[in-house]
């Protein structure tokens, strides 16, 4: 007999929000250049200063996604008005060892943290005598495991809180109905204090488990892209002392992250160039800018995709989360078009692109009408077709 094929284990399940409007904050010790990298997305002067925590308050902003399909479609239609995707960014200030327990106002950063529901977690692989680091000198493995144990510490801190509180009410208190609850608060411990990983790291959620979960928001439950931030001259020649050690730490802790090694300052360079001068530096030097690539992967690990209306009137990138059906996309137009939904006119854009038109869809099949279950597909081109009753009959029956 053949030998059996090895059960594969695939990445971690989902846990979070549900929503569109979520965010992804900017994660690292101190001077690491996360208010530069903020600064370069947002094209925004907030300090980036050669201290720590000259960020307090943490720093949000919304930044366009990025996207070919959508320049196409607005270079064809010309429409009056232009919509991107956006993806919401916070800048939140740098952590320390200790901030678990109030370092360097931990706790107030840490909540924030709380408030995101992705991490782009920022590591310094530079050197630069003028730039201090906080632990003395540069060793990204270290940095990352300060980030990762101040997360798990102040997570295992609120999980036993919870689970001593669920104790006394199920086991002194006698209320059994707390017992699937106790159970995994129990297995979610057992992971962070035993096991001493991130519940993301965890495969094996039950469903009753991702609802516990997902009330209490862990931090080391939100996925994680991480940004190894280089020297210009280490990003053009593409060599890091650390990137080895760096990506091999990555996949034994943190498997399945993403991880993209960028320049800040090469960035922040490019940023104040000229578009010919700009596509010059990058055809000497032989190199890609990687900051889109940054947006859109953020955008992807918040479990996010858009569909797009277009017209002459308008074209617009509407965020769903992946897996949602067509009452729920059209919800986002407006939420009479979910009440009274009948059909979703559907063109790949895709289609769209290489037939030229609407009217060459038809003609070719491509212009497809799909019901209620119709899962939507990233860069769906949707025109909805709804009951305009519907939402004041509903109203009505309330």
């Amino acid at each position: 007999m053949p030998p059996k094929k090895k059960e594969e284990k695939g990445p971690p399940t989902l846990i979070g929000r549900l929503g569109t409007q979520l965010k992804i904050g900017i994660v690292g010790l101190p001077n690491v250049g996360k208010s530069t990298f903020f600064n370069v997305l947002t094209k925004s002067q907030i300090p980036a200063e050669n201290y720590p925590f000259c960020t307090v308050d943490p720093n949000e902003s919304r930044v366009p996604v990025p996207d070919e399909r959508y320049e196409f479609l607005c270079d064809h239609h010309k429409p009056a008005s232009r919509v991107p995707a956006f993806l919401n960014v916070v800048d939140i200030a740098g952590l320390v060892k200790g901030a678990h327990e109030g370092q360097g106002l931990g706790n107030a950063f840490l909540s924030h943290i709380h408030g995101c529901d992705a991490v782009f977690h920022m590591t310094r692989a530079f050197e630069d005598a003028d730039v201090t680091h906080v632990e003395g000198e540069v060793d990204p493995i270290r940095d990352m495991e300060i980030i990762h144990e101040e997360l798990r510490k102040k997570d295992e801190e609120h999980i036993t809180k919870r689970l001593a509180e669920s104790e006394k009410k199920c086991l002194r208190g006698g209320d059994r109905s707390m017992k699937p609850e106790l159970d995994s608060l129990k297995k979610i411990k057992e992971t962070l204090s035993e096991e001493c990983q991130p519940i993301r790291f965890r495969r094996d959620w039950s469903a009753h488990d991702i609802e516990i979960l997902n009330k209490h928001l862990l931090l080391t439950s939100k996925p994680m892209i991480y940004l190894i931030n280089l020297t210009k001259k280490d990003y053009i020649r593409k060599k890091n002392k650390w990137l080895m050690k760096i990506k091999e730490w990555i996949s034994a802790n943190d498997p399945y992250a993403l991880v993209i090694p960028f320049s800040a300052g090469l960035e922040m360079e490019l940023m104040d160039m000229g578009d010919e001068e700009k596509e010059k530096y990058l055809e000497e030097n032989k190199i890609t800018p990687i900051l889109d690539k940054i947006i859109s992967s953020g955008f992807k690990t918040l479990n996010l995709q858009y569909f797009f209306t277009a017209g002459p009137d308008e074209v617009r990138a509407w965020p769903v989360q992946k897996g949602a059906k067509a009452p729920n996309a059209a919800g986002k137009v407006h939420s009479d078009m979910e009440k009274g939904f009948i059909m979703a006119e559907v063109m790949k854009y895709s289609d769209f692109k290489e037939e030229g038109s609407e009217a060459n869809c038809k003609s070719a099949g491509k212009y497809r009408q799909q019901g209620r279950n119709y899962v939507v597909e990233d860069g769906d081109i949707m025109l909805f077709k709804f009951n305009a009753g519907a939402g004041l009959t509903a109203g009505k029956k309330k």
